[in-house]
């Protein structure tokens, strides 16, 4: 299992991006959250296979039907929680 941070830049914020961002990890089983910044990027924490993760990382860099994504900074996490589902933190 791998753990990825990933930072989506662009209008992401009020485009119902953290919402098909959850719809589309839970499809792929993944654990984590997704969250909005105050520099309004949004950022998510994702566990689970690689070959989902990779997966996960393509549907980010087009996002959410509204979205328009222009950056994606993605980080590996070493050492994590685990999480039990993926949700959406306010």
């Amino acid at each position: 299992m791998e753990t990825l941070s990933i930072i989506v830049k662009g209008k992401v914020q009020g485009v119902y991006f953290r919402h098909f961002a959850r719809e589309k990890a839970c499809a792929l089983q993944l654990k984590g959250y997704v969250k909005n910044q105050p520099d309004l990027s949004v950022y998510i924490l994702a566990q689970g296979e690689k070959a989902a993760l990779d997966n996960f990382v393509a549907w980010c860099h087009n996002g959410s039907p509204e979205s328009f994504v222009q950056e994606l900074i993605i980080d590996r996490v070493v050492e994590s929680q685990l999480f039990e589902g993926f949700e959406i933190i306010r």
